[in-house]
């Protein structure tokens, strides 16, 4: 008698078509999380969440933390692939001392999340925001802002949505200049220097950082007095690198044009919604909702790579390049990228 297929979980959202029919093809059974379309799976009951991931083999997560008790509870859970670059919700220790492999979607959103940067960069900087609201008040006078032409840019993190953020300001005739650890030098035109010089001599900052302990609030009060007044903060990367209370802060007094935020500390911490909700009102600052990789493109990647982790963890083989970050297995651990 045929034993049942392996089940794979699905809880993120908007995962498409092809992506099931590929891990369905190969002889693996895929459950939706049975949410609403517009619904993450931070809204799932854990009863429902325990009783979906019973049997479960992978499991594609959206933006659910994966604690030690849930890996606990599973132990025939196998992979836990994410969609996204992003892990700061998997435990990964966790994962790695009981024995499973973790993953993320490497270079599936890198050119969603560049493209969004610069348009947060230039929606800032010529006032779109404010232009609109004024013509739909029925001000037709201009609302002038200012080119990105001829301007310094500086890019705090070069990984790969930080290189393809580079890539795309060649056009601009701008200065960039960049503070990693890492230097590339495929990349002409980027001069390396510290990030308290980056936020002085900077007229836009960008972050393309991971989040993690030494990164938190990388971005505070003092950071943020430290910038060129007038500045524009870009934010495409991780909340908890931006101190928002000071961001708004600094805001307010005026010693920042504006800031385009994609993320927000609330994203993970409820007590600052209040925060977010006064940055995001401003007409200064550009806001929207942790969506710069979620382009139908990107998702479609993203979607496509998961799936393609996950069959390779079932199936022995190796994984798409710079998607593993954990692996109990073998007990190794990689790094994340940018």
């Amino acid at each position: 008698m045929a034993s049942a297929p392996r089940k794979v979980l699905i809880t993120t959202r908007l995962f498409d078509d092809a992506a099931a029919r590929l891990l369905a093809s190969r002889g693996l059974s895929v459950v939706p999380s049975g949410l609403p379309p517009d619904a993450l799976d931070t809204h799932m009951p854990d009863a429902d969440l325990h009783a979906l991931l019973d049997g479960a083999s992978g499991w594609i997560v959206g933006q659910r933390a994966v604690t030690r008790d849930i890996l606990a509870a599973h132990p025939g859970l196998t992979v836990i692939a994410r969609r996204g670059v992003g892990y700061d919700r998997v435990d990964v220790a966790a994962a790695r001392d009981l024995g499973r492999v973790v993953t993320i979607a490497a270079g599936a959103n890198d050119p969603a999340v560049a493209d969004h940067t610069l348009a947060l960069m230039l929606a800032v900087l010529r006032r779109l925001r404010a232009s609109a609201a004024a013509i739909a008040a029925g001000d037709w006078r201009v609302v002038s802002g200012f080119d990105l032409t001829g301007k310094t840019v500086g890019l705090v993190g070069l990984g790969r949505i930080g290189r393809a953020v580079a890539r795309r300001l060649a056009g601009f005739d701008v200065r960039v200049l960049a503070t990693t650890r890492t230097p590339d030098p495929s990349l002409p035109g980027i001069a390396y220097v510290s990030l308290p010089r980056l936020l002085a001599e900077s007229d836009v900052v960008s972050l393309h950082a991971p989040l993690v302990p030494e990164t938190r609030h990388l971005i505070d009060a003092a950071a943020l007095a430290g910038m060129k007044r007038g500045a524009v903060l870009v934010n495409t990367s991780r909340g908890g690198l931006v101190d928002d209370a000071a961001l708004l802060a600094a805001l307010e007094a005026g010693h920042l044009a504006g800031a385009g935020l994609d993320v927000f500390e609330a994203e993970a911490d409820p007590a600052l919604q209040g925060v977010a909700q006064r940055l995001a009102a401003r007409s200064d600052v550009e806001a929207t909702a942790h969506a710069a990789g979620s382009s139908r493109e990107g998702l479609e990647r993203g979607n496509l790579i998961a799936a393609q982790c996950v069959l390779a963890v079932l199936e022995g083989a190796a994984l798409p390049d710079g998607c593993l970050i954990a692996d109990g297995r073998q007990g190794t651990h990689a790094g994340q990228g940018g």
